[in-house]
């Protein structure tokens, strides 16, 4: 069995912890998390031990889920790392593109794995179209959230678009050579709401819209292509598709088997840290992720800047 630790049980951490708990091939240690409560939470429901310290969880494991604030991912995973632990990290993989390079760098040196936990590469109903998908013209993406009072310490494209950035790098295989975006603050200091067009080396394109600050929820991406068109609901795991075949639109039959994402995503950790092979989500992947929505960051500074009424 492999060896778990967990790093951050709040929102999103009980969950990973949850599941671990969970799956038949992982034993969890323990966890480590500042606040008593969370902690006190997590010793009488799961039964699990604390940690004084991530230096002393990485004694006792093999691997670790990091699900603490962004701001810390990277200084969590460099002493994981070093201590020569896989981890899994929650997206955001950073804050910033040289957190993040210096991650991969480390991961590289210790011969460790990095996965980003970017469930929605994980969810069934990306996965049954991912290679469906190859040769898109046109991509969309809507991301909708109510505002909760978490991830605060980031905007929407390191929140939530950052999840359609990540579906548009690893399906389309493409390099962004354009980006025209605007966003607003609604309710924070940060961007809440942005809408976002990318062009593609190949020609491309991507229109992609996050919001924190909506009425509803939705996440759901389209993907057109030559003969082809994809509509995946991300929230309900179904698939919707149409193809052109001698010359009339035949509807796609797409299977999809139904399974929490997150339970997806730590299964496929739990194997690669076994088998020791790539994840679908590795270093470089969270890196692609976090320097594109920084580019986009810069667009939308530069749209309010020169920005008329």
């Amino acid at each position: 069995m492999i060896r778990a630790g967990i790093v951050g049980t709040g929102s999103l951490g009980r969950h990973h912890a949850r599941i671990l708990t969970e799956m038949p091939s992982v034993q969890v240690a323990g966890f480590v998390d500042a606040s008593d409560a969370n902690a006190a939470a997590i010793e009488s429901n799961l039964k699990l031990k604390r940690y004084e310290s991530v230096a002393a969880l990485a004694k006792d494991i093999e691997c670790a889920v990091i699900a603490t604030p962004t701001t810390s991912h990277c200084e969590v995973a460099a002493e994981l790392l070093a201590a020569g632990c896989d981890v899994m990290i929650e997206k955001p993989m950073t804050a910033t593109v040289d957190e993040a390079k210096r991650l991969v760098d480390l991961a590289a040196k210790h011969g460790r794995i990095i996965q980003v936990g970017h469930s929605e590469r994980y969810n069934p109903a990306i996965t049954a179209v991912a290679d469906l998908v190859r040769g898109t013209r046109y991509f969309e993406a809507e991301r909708l959230g109510v505002f909760v009072p978490r991830s605060l310490d980031i905007d929407v494209l390191l929140d939530l678009m950052i999840h359609d950035l990540n579906l548009a790098h690893s399906l389309l295989h493409e390099e962004v050579v354009e980006i025209r975006a605007v966003g607003v603050a609604a309710l924070t200091d940060k961007v809440d709401i942005a809408n976002v067009r990318l062009a593609f080396a190949n020609g491309a394109v991507a229109n992609l819209t996050a919001s924190r600050v909506s009425q509803e929820r939705v996440k759901k991406v389209r993907f057109f292509g030559g003969d082809f068109y994809y509509s995946v609901d991300t929230n309900e795991q179904e698939v919707k598709g149409y193809r052109l075949a001698n010359g009339a639109i035949q509807p796609a039959s797409i299977n999809v088997e139904k399974k929490e994402p997150l339970r997806a995503e730590l299964d496929s950790f739990s194997h690669c840290v076994e088998t020791r092979t790539r994840p679908i989500v590795a270093g470089e992947d969270g890196l692609a992720a976090v320097e594109l929505a920084l580019r986009i960051r810069a667009a939308i500074d530069e749209s309010v800047r020169n920005f008329k009424v």
